[in-house]
């Protein structure tokens, strides 16, 4: 059924296993599904389970298809991640990732029929953790050049100061996190954070996904000391903003601020420009001879 004709009919109570679902060239595993049955004429048709079994990875998921107001699918899930970038690589987006050991859940949907493969128009939030991972150094045309942008290789040789060796193959990461937001083929983040040995990574913005287009603000807090990136890492608010959390909280440490640095990344994602973001010193605070000239 699509979008502008829904069923008119009863909708069957399933219970399908397939040993392995492929999608065109990609082997996307065992599928598990379980649904309840819908008398002729019902609003829901319940998805009781559905499963998607790989060894790198397992997804488990239910809900619900809707005929009014707008036939739409909507899903709660769950994907629990053992090896993110074979996934990755089994899915056909190339050696993007190597290692990330976590999960991604949240709710997902899109319009029309459970059935009509919704492409890159998907609804929903998002939670992603992983541990242990990296973002390895991607060719330009590159199915995930989008994710180029954090392996830092496009940014300015400045930015890497004494790390260029440790940044010149991708980012090494202890801990990826975030919350994505989709719409309308639109993501969406004001809190993805990266950390690894030498730096976090704070980036907010959106990354257009039928345009392959990103207008990105990113952040870069090198470990100058024990504490300075895990700070960083720890303490950003995503309600406030990347701007308005460094002038409260980041950039009162001289050592913290000599060493950020700012970026806007935008444009197509083969041909990412990247601007440096220039920021006022922030206020030292008054010393006792300056109160006593006063």
């Amino acid at each position: 059924p699509g979008a502008s004709s829904p069923p008119t009919g009863p909708l069957p109570a399933l219970d399908i296993q397939v040993g392995d679902l492929r999608w065109g060239e990609r082997a996307l595993g065992r599928l598990e599904l379980e649904t309840a049955g819908a008398a002729a004429g019902a609003r829901e048709w319940r998805i009781q389970r559905l499963a998607l079994l790989r060894p790198e990875a397992r997804l488990q998921a239910s809900g619900a298809w809707n005929a009014a107001p707008q036939p739409h699918l909507a899903l709660d899930l769950v994907l629990q991640l053992s090896d993110s970038g074979e996934l990755l690589q089994q899915w056909g987006l190339g050696r993007v990732l190597r290692g990330g050991k976590g999960e991604l859940r949240g709710r997902l949907g899109w319009k029309g029929s459970p059935l009509e493969p919704p492409g890159l128009q998907l609804d929903g939030d998002l939670h992603l953790a992983l541990g242990e991972g990296q973002i390895l150094k991607v060719e330009p045309g590159g199915a995930g050049r989008l994710l180029g942008v954090m392996s830092l290789q496009s940014l300015p040789r400045r930015l890497t100061l004494d790390f260029r060796d440790v940044f010149q193959e991708g980012f090494s990461f202890d801990d990826l996190t975030g919350d994505i937001r989709l719409a309308d083929g639109v993501a969406r983040t004001t809190n993805l954070r990266l950390r690894g040995v030498q730096a976090a990574v704070l980036l907010e913005g959106q990354a257009d996904l039928l345009r392959e287009t990103q207008d990105l603000h990113l952040v870069v807090v090198p470990e100058i000391n024990a504490g300075t990136a895990s700070l960083a890492y720890a303490a950003i608010n995503p309600v406030i903003g990347l701007g308005t959390f460094l002038a409260q909280y980041l950039l009162r440490q001289p050592l913290q601020q000599a060493g950020t640095r700012e970026f806007r990344v935008h444009g197509p994602w083969d041909k990412p420009q990247v601007d440096p973001v220039e920021r006022r010193a922030a206020p030292a605070a008054p010393t006792a001879s300056d109160a006593a000239a006063r």
